[in-house]
């Protein structure tokens, strides 16, 4: 954390004490627009007063483990504030969805750099680091979590490797979207999931498109053609079978086969 974004933070941290946060609905899609295009500090400074509710919640999530709540908040703002900076609405992504992991990230840096709770090796201390920061790159990259292979590519290690200094970061509790945000004596409270918002069915597609293209890789040559042709192409299993000059019924079984293999490729992709 720099001194200038901590210093930044605390200032923000400040002025919604003192009253002057405005209203949730106040972060529009139009004031990103309008921050993105213009960079006024004014503006930018209405984002984040506006979303000083999820910073809150998710710094709670981590009260009770030696550290003061305030001290968390924080190093949270310092993660909304990144998050504000360098997000672009014109990618389709909600802005909670893109800054949760952002904010989560800062938050557990804080923790790994206070010390560990357990004694951990060394190489997987580093390892850990590195795959939170992987995990937070990809997932604003990809809009979408990474796949575990995905995350050991980007380390260069072993996909065990990976998992196994992702594990590390289970000591920390995850929030859940039906957790509700502000103190108990709140009239009306809302619920995290409010922020993040409905599924996109857009990146949901997306997501759908690239985990089908990783599993059609792992078939045969001969296995991916007959699936073009067939799905993709439109052809028939006769069409198909005189294009590989075999006969229809080999097709049928090849087929059957392979749209098996896919349905469990697809499986373990949604299992990891």
């Amino acid at each position: 954390m720099t001194p200038r974004k901590a210093a930044e933070a605390k200032e923000v941290e400040e002025k919604a004490k003192a009253g002057t946060r405005p209203g949730r609905d106040a972060a529009t899609p139009e004031l990103f627009t309008k921050f993105q295009q213009t960079r006024d500090p004014q503006v930018r400074e209405e984002l984040i007063l506006a979303h000083m509710n999820l910073v809150r919640y998710l710094a709670r999530k981590f009260a009770n483990r030696g550290e003061p709540l305030e001290d968390l908040i924080q190093v949270g703002m310092v993660g909304l504030i990144n998050a504000i900076d360098r997000f672009d609405s014109s990618r389709g992504i909600r802005f909670a969805t893109y800054a949760t992991p952002t904010i989560l990230g800062e938050i557990r840096r804080y923790f790994r750099d206070r010390g560990w709770a357990v004694k951990v090796p060394r190489r997987l201390q580093e390892l850990n680091l590195a795959a939170n920061k992987v995990v937070d790159e990809l997932t604003q990259r990809l809009t979408r979590p990474p796949t575990v292979r995905e995350i050991a590519s980007e380390m260069d290690v072993t996909e065990t490797e990976a998992l196994e200094a992702m594990e590390l970061s289970e000591m920390y509790e995850l929030p859940s979207l039906d957790g509700e945000l502000g103190a108990e004596s709140d009239e009306a409270r809302s619920r995290l999931q409010d922020y993040v918002g409905h599924v996109d069915e857009e990146i949901e597609q997306f997501e759908r498109k690239s985990r089908l293209a990783e599993a059609l890789r792992a078939l045969s040559p001969r296995e991916q053609s007959i699936i073009k042709m067939r799905f993709f192409d439109n052809l028939s299993q006769t069409q198909v079978a005189q294009e590989l000059n075999i006969s229809q019924m080999h097709v049928s079984r090849l087929q059957q086969r392979a749209l098996a293999k896919l349905r469990e490729l697809l499986r373990e992709q949604e299992n990891e």
